[in-house]
């Protein structure tokens, strides 16, 4: 494919944006057409489409001519009718109109949060059920039905780090505040990924790889898991974050789990106790098959890539998202 037509929903997000970065380096002759609600004053090389997803008469003709989808657009908030229109109904127009443009390639970007509060440690893709307990994610799972009836793929990501994160991060921030101690011993892992190793992968499986596995990317379908094999411990994440003076220096003693529920119930914050379990408790899912069939690397890890963001996380501190 020497010069792909490459559509982007959620260009102006977090890893929609990373990713037309991405692309404008590692495929300069690339025709991106660029799909937001919100689209840009300047162009930055690429063509932007005014769209919504939670309107498909405004997607009629975004895929024409296009070679590749890259469906990167959802909406995370607690507005279930929204999770549905957007994430949902918005998905299955969306690729109702790729499939009638003659899109070849459809490529999702979904989450792990699918698959409920867990415990979850080390599980491959098919080894467990989803199980999703928020309208975000029930909305997202759904979404994944007509990409994969159309034999596209479906890269669920772990938790997303990097400037530009809105939710993460804060979400720690506001849990330390209310419960500053160790959480359960620091032993809980969970699986992240820093946004531009995440672009990194989407547009390997967009562009089709490299190599001797550019065949293998380009006919990657069904559901791969999308965030660096390695998982993260809590402690360690805690410990990095303050090195960077995200955090406070993180305290020597550690509170059993219920006195850390209990102290999260106490003190006013945003952070539900569902989100704080995510972030504390084991999440971690196999992810080495995605970089294998891509032919790249997965990079250092997340920690390592945190120095990159720290500036925008210190500035943020444990605001709501939004």
């Amino acid at each position: 494919m020497s010069a792909p037509h490459v559509v982007v929903t959620g260009a102006t997000g977090f890893v929609g944006s990373a990713v037309l970065r991405r692309l404008a380096a590692q495929a300069p002759q690339a025709v991106v057409r660029a799909v937001s609600r919100t689209p840009p004053a300047t162009a930055h090389g690429v063509r932007w489409v005014d769209a919504d997803l939670a309107a498909a008469e405004s997607l009629r003709g975004v895929c024409d001519g296009a070679d590749v989808l890259l469906s990167l657009a959802s909406y995370i908030g607690p507005d279930a009718e929204r999770c549905a229109a957007v994430n949902s109904a918005g998905t299955e127009a969306l690729v109702a109109e790729a499939r009638r443009a003659g899109v070849g390639r459809i490529v999702q970007l979904s989450t792990c949060a699918v698959y409920g509060p867990g415990p979850h440690r080390g599980q491959d893709v098919g080894e467990l059920t989803p199980a999703p307990v928020s309208p975000a994610s029930r909305s997202r799972l759904a979404g994944e039905e007509p990409v994969l009836e159309a034999g596209g793929l479906v890269l669920r990501a772990g938790l997303v780090l990097g400037t530009g994160d809105r939710w993460v991060v804060p979400a720690l921030v506001d849990a330390f505040r209310r419960v500053p101690a160790g959480w359960g011993g620091g032993e809980g892992q969970a699986s992240f990924v820093d946004v531009d190793d995440l672009a990194r992968l989407i547009v390997a499986f967009t562009l089709g790889g490299s190599g001797s596995s550019s065949g293998d990317a380009a006919a990657a379908s069904g559901v791969l898991y999308a965030h660096h094999p390695e998982p993260v411990r809590n402690r360690d994440l805690m410990t990095a974050l303050a090195g960077h003076r995200v955090l406070p220096q993180r305290p020597a003693g550690d509170w059993p789990w219920p006195t850390c529920l209990d102290a999260l119930a106490g003190t006013p914050g945003w952070v539900s106790e569902r989100q704080f379990t995510l972030l504390a408790r084991d999440h971690w899912y196999r992810a080495d098959e995605a970089w294998r069939l891509a032919g790249i690397a997965p990079g250092p890890g997340p920690l390592a890539r945190l120095g990159r963001a720290a500036q925008w996380y210190r500035e943020r501190g444990g605001l709501v998202p939004g």
